[in-house]
């Protein structure tokens, strides 16, 4: 994938999060691939109520033509997926580990890392994962998009270890309808996870960087 604006995006996952990410895609310009644990008719019918416009298809044939790939699936369930196909692509990472959701799951609990970190340690070397769309909700994702420039404009904290593919998923928010905030690293997701001072929170660009230096002590938040 070139590192540039992103045109074609895939979505793994139709639940609520990735139906909702689409929507805003589409309406964005952006062409937009789903694929899911459904059979690829059933998906295509849902995708007339909840994301019409959106292709459904295989998740192999998603990743062989999608720019960039969403994962939108619960994290109890990212290891089915084809994770060796994600070679080469940037890859979103919107899971959250949420024990008072999911249970405690085996690869996380207790683990004193980030959970992207170890998402990032599953995916072949080629595939560069950013951290971003976790931290609101999904019915806040599509109520808090504007356009380029709003003075209400909600933020989204954007992290990752690729310089390139960082600025290419935060190409992608500002389009999606988000002010992208630069968080740092995967190592430095954990002020995004559940319980942080951000999680769930509206707050604007300004407001996220102060939020993120006031927990970490970085200044770099740009």
């Amino acid at each position: 994938m070139h590192d540039d604006q992103a045109q074609t995006i895939g979505v793994l996952g139709a639940g609520k999060a990735g139906s909702a990410i689409a929507r805003l895609a589409l309406r964005a310009g952006l062409d937009v691939l789903m694929a899911s644990s459904r059979p690829t008719a059933d998906l295509t019918e849902r995708l007339l109520c909840v994301a019409p416009g959106a292709r459904a298809t295989s998740t192999e044939q998603l990743l062989a033509e999608a720019e960039l790939a969403i994962l939108a699936v619960p994290l109890r369930r990212f290891r089915e997926l084809p994770l060796a196909l994600l070679a080469d692509h940037v890859v979103v990472d919107l899971m959250n580990d949420w024990p008072s959701h999911d249970g405690m799951l085996p690869d996380f609990a207790g683990a004193d890392r980030p959970s992207s970190v170890i998402v990032q340690d599953a995916l072949p070397t080629t595939a560069r994962l950013v951290k971003t769309l976790n931290h609101l909700g999904y019915h806040q994702i599509e109520e808090l998009a504007r356009p380029a420039g709003s003075t209400d404009r909600a933020a989204l904290a954007v992290a990752g270890d690729d310089p390139n593919a960082v600025a290419t998923v935060a190409r992608l928010i500002d389009r999606l309808g988000f002010d992208a905030v630069r968080a740092g690293t995967l190592h430095d997701s954990a002020t995004m996870q559940p319980g942080s001072v951000i999680f769930g929170m509206h707050l604007g660009a300004d407001s996220m960087r102060r939020a993120l230096v006031a927990a970490t002590g970085d200044t770099r938040a740009a």
